[in-house]
């Protein structure tokens, strides 16, 4: 077996896991409505914003000498609790053998394959948790949410069917609640397909100069800073049944993703990560299998923090 180097030997891995996290998947879409945020313990309470920024004080003036009124923004509201989740990329020496190995031990192109494999399985997991919260009509205030149905829904390219109005309501709802503009909308792959098609949205295009619908145009239609597309889907275990993860909704929300997300501005969700997560413990070698294997840890946990910020447009299509 391969001798343990220093360098293995350590509790993390600094090289491994500035590849760990480093890895980022094209297909999700998850993190514009569940922006990261690090924090530094497992456990704590959501920090949720309330409507300070328009209520009219009293007597805000003051005579010489008098106190000062005050305001407290922000408190703490739901627990969230951060789980850790683990796995191992696997990297057999007979691919190493096939000359992406060094002389001794793995190599990082090596180390990159295992890593890859185990990290997308994981970021998986997270966008199908991140699609969960966001497209379970419970989660939302009868007054951010509908369900379309029969020609109302957008794969109807009848008259009836109006996917512009639909998502004028969503902005006025989240507006009238937060008195922010969304910003983001978040689709399914089916989704995406009807409204290519859809004549509506084809005849307020047509004067671009594209014939076919983009994510970039329908952001310009809609007014919002941005329209994602979640391709992304799942099987089971066993590989035989496939799934879109995102389904056959839509949903409008005003997400914070920059640093400000923690400072109160009432952003749809966030997702929160162990500082300095994820993490790649050394690899090992085990001589039974006769491979070396590549552990990543993550601790995350995405959560809704401001429901009235989100919209849900649920079977958005058939």
């Amino acid at each position: 077996m391969p001798q343990l180097t220093p360098g293995q030997a350590r509790v993390i891995d600094p090289v491994l896991t500035g590849i760990a996290q480093g890895f980022r998947q094209n297909e999700l879409v998850g993190g514009l409505l569940f922006p990261t945020v690090s924090v530094g313990a497992r456990a704590g309470r959501v920090i949720a914003f309330g409507r300070e920024d328009f209520m009219q004080y009293a007597n805000l003036a003051r005579a010489p000498g008098e106190g000062t009124r005050r305001v407290q923004f922000g408190y703490a509201s739901s627990p969230f609790a951060l789980v850790d989740y683990s796995l191992e990329g696997a990297l057999p020496i007979e691919i190493l053998q096939e000359g992406l190995a060094a002389e001794n031990g793995f190599s990082i192109d090596g180390a990159r394959i295992a890593m890859a494999k185990a990290d997308a399985i994981m970021a998986l997991r997270l966008e199908l948790q991140q699609a969960s919260l966001a497209t379970t009509l419970g989660n939302y205030a009868a007054s951010n949410r509908t369900t379309l149905s029969g020609t109302s829904q957008w794969s109807d390219l009848g008259t009836v069917s109006d996917p512009i109005a639909v998502v004028e309501t969503a902005k006025d709802a989240i507006r009238a609640a937060t008195g922010r503009q969304p910003n983001t909308m978040v689709m399914g792959a089916r989704v995406m397909r009807w409204l290519r098609q859809h004549p509506k949205i084809i005849d307020r295009v047509k004067y671009t100069g594209r014939d076919v619908p983009t994510v970039e145009l329908l952001a310009a239609l809609f007014g919002l800073e941005r329209v994602a597309v979640g391709n992304s889907i799942t099987s089971n275990d066993a590989g035989t049944a496939f799934t879109d993860v995102w389904a056959n909704h839509a949903v409008v929300a005003y997400t914070e993703t920059s640093p400000l997300a923690s400072m109160g501005t009432p952003t749809f969700g966030y997702t929160y990560n162990l500082g300095g997560y994820p993490v790649a413990e050394p690899a090992y070698y085990d001589r039974n299998s006769k491979s070396w294997y590549f552990p990543v840890t993550r601790a995350e946990a995405p959560v809704i923090a401001a429901q009235s910020a989100g919209y849900f447009i649920q079977n958005a299509v058939a």
